[in-house]
């Protein structure tokens, strides 16, 4: 069995959930970062925790004077992780491929990340082959193994960077499947 540790940053609101980014990392070494071309920028403006925590991990530009796009931008459009959707699902589709057969998803609090990856292809019936339909919680493994949040490894920093996350998430369950040995 092969494990796929991902995050996803994203805008919700009660109905929607939009991909802002996703880092994935492999236990074959393998790691995937993107930004999502096609976010939706003018709501993530409005949202004060977005623009506080997540949007300052994202490509920043310098700026350009001559095609008029302010230092101020959300995120630089030119930086080769930024990508548009349908790519971005295209990529994703072919890493967890490349891992083999039999994989599995593992996230922090992964529900709304699950449904926010399945809808990378459409709806959850849409899935390609060799997607997993769920993804594996690492609370849920937590709270199976009695422990408490405070008994995890705290991350170092990077916080709400979606590739940072999923490097974290795999050491967390990592040194979860340690004491599940135990």
């Amino acid at each position: 069995m092969t494990a796929i540790d991902y995050d996803l940053e994203f805008l919700e609101d009660g109905r929607t959930i939009e991909l802002i980014s996703i880092g994935m990392v492999c236990d074959d070494g393998r790691h995937y970062y993107a930004v999502n071309r096609d976010m939706p920028v003018r709501k993530i403006r409005k949202n004060k925790w977005l623009m506080e925590n997540v949007v300052p991990h994202l490509p920043k530009g310098q700026g350009d004077r001559r095609n008029h796009v302010p230092r101020s931008w959300l995120f630089d459009y030119a930086d080769p992780v930024v990508k548009r959707r349908e790519r971005i699902a295209d990529e994703v589709m072919g890493f967890i491929r490349a891992a083999g057969p039999d994989i599995e998803l593992w996230a922090n609090y992964g529900a709304y990340d699950h449904v926010c990856l399945a809808q990378l292809w459409g709806r959850m019936i849409d899935l390609p082959e060799g997607v997993p339909m769920f993804t594996h919680d690492i609370q849920q493994e937590r709270s199976r193994l009695g422990l408490s949040w405070d008994d995890l490894p705290q991350q170092e920093g990077g916080e709400h960077n979606a590739l940072a996350d999923a490097r974290h998430n795999q050491t967390v369950r990592r040194w979860l499947a340690e004491r599940a040995q135990k």
